[in-house]
């Protein structure tokens, strides 16, 4: 006598209510690719601001000189970017980065220009001063309790005073040679003269080399573990597209004058960074507070100490993008930093930031920011007035945190 109910197979088509399969394995891969999507989109969103304002520069945008002057146009802006959406994550604000960028700019004018200072003195003593700063606020901050945007607001009015009276309302230069690479700088011509510099390339390709390294040990070791991992197509498309874009990107710096010391540095914060929010005791501390303060402390975490160090933290970060400004222009003036606080916190709401707190990355921030410098870029080659670009600017950030706002409150169900 025949079985009535057969086991299904690989074979069996959905009928009478089953489900096939292999349409169930196919839903299944399609939703893991929307899934990745999302979570990468604001890096697709970099992608589509890169293609229409190259649409309408008509390529012009990609030219190589133009790629090299969004990063040395806009490092300063992604270093703070890197500090504020640790102090976003943490749920925080910080409004004096613009000031204490000018004030430490000013001051390292003093060391190097009028005090005639070794360049690497001068560079040393301003970020010195810039982690007293984030004393000065973390203080206020962390143990007196004052809200950080309450200590940041008086420390934007202070520190911008400060950096008058340093400067006695008059500009500053010009810098030491080696002062101003930090801005202007470039690591080219190593191998010799060449018109597409290899060590450029030679840095591309190593970058290469070590993302699909590590793409492939990450998922390696999540089947391991017998973790959900994208299905093998589009994990070989991922690594495709982003090589071809680092490979684009390397290619493009190569024909220009090499790799700017701006990027160097950027790239050694992103990974520094990068490890510490991801892989230590304090980057998860950060999360956790941002997250849920009161959880945290009753968790045993000390979120004053925290506090504090973020803030110090930010001080030498605003410190460095003053140095790197006040390099590129060869030059300290009263105008220095204005509205750098809005540009960093625009890049890191941008970059995926929730504006509650316990949400951010680093990558992401640094997305944000580059979104940010193609705006800005791309719109004075097409010859938009300032007063457009900041509507546009501020149209962008607005959209981004109610996308935010949006998937909070549909994941909460409210």
């Amino acid at each position: 006598m025949s079985n009535p109910n057969p086991p299904l197979t690989e074979e069996t088509h959905a009928v009478g209510g089953n489900i096939n399969p292999v349409e169930n394995k196919f839903t299944d891969r399609l939703s893991h690719v929307l899934a990745d999507l999302g979570k990468n989109g604001i890096f697709i969103a970099l992608i589509a601001v890169v293609v229409l304002f190259s649409i309408l520069t008509n390529g012009i945008l990609l030219r190589p000189q133009n790629i090299s002057n969004l990063v040395v146009q806009n490092g300063y802006i992604l270093v703070l970017a890197i500090g504020m959406v640790m102090v976003i994550i943490a749920g925080h604000i910080d409004l004096s980065v613009g000031s204490v960028a000018a004030f430490v700019g000013a001051v390292s004018g003093v060391f190097a220009v009028q005090w005639g200072l070794p360049w690497w003195l001068s560079v040393i003593l301003s970020l010195g001063i810039g982690a007293l700063v984030g004393v000065w606020q973390g203080f206020w901050i962390a143990f007196v309790g004052i809200p950080a945007f309450i200590v940041t607001l008086a420390g934007m009015l202070i520190f911008r005073g400060l950096a008058l009276v340093v400067l006695g309302n008059a500009n500053i230069g010009s810098f030491p040679a080696e002062y101003r690479a930090l801005g202007n700088g470039f690591l080219s011509d190593v191998f010799g003269d060449f018109e597409i510099d290899p060590l450029t390339l030679g840095v591309g390709a190593l970058a290469i080399v070590a993302l699909i390294v590590q793409q492939v040990r990450t998922r390696r070791g999540r089947q391991k573990y017998g973790q959900d991992v994208e299905p093998m197509v589009w994990f070989i498309t991922k690594l495709v597209l982003v090589s071809a874009a680092i490979g684009f990107f390397a290619y493009s710096l190569a024909s220009y004058k090499g790799i700017p010391v701006t990027l160097i540095i950027l790239a050694v914060l992103v990974l520094v960074y990068g490890v510490v929010m991801n892989r230590t005791v304090f980057g998860r501390h950060i999360y956790a507070i941002g997250g849920n303060r009161h959880a945290a402390e009753l968790s045993g975490i000390k979120t004053r100490r925290v506090d504090f160090w973020l803030f110090v933290n930010m001080g030498v970060l605003a410190a460095l993008a003053g140095l790197i400004f006040t390099a590129r222009l060869n030059l300290a003036g009263p105008k220095a930093g204005d509205g750098f606080e809005l540009e960093a916190i625009s890049a890191a709401f941008i970059g995926g930031a929730a504006v509650q707190g316990g949400v951010g990355t680093i990558g992401g921030a640094i997305i944000g920011g580059l979104i940010i410098g193609v705006l800005n870029n791309g719109m004075s080659i097409l010859g938009i007035g300032i007063e457009w670009q900041q509507a546009v600017k501020g149209l962008v950030l607005l959209l981004a945190v109610a996308f935010d706002v949006y998937n909070k409150r549909r994941s909460g169900g409210q």
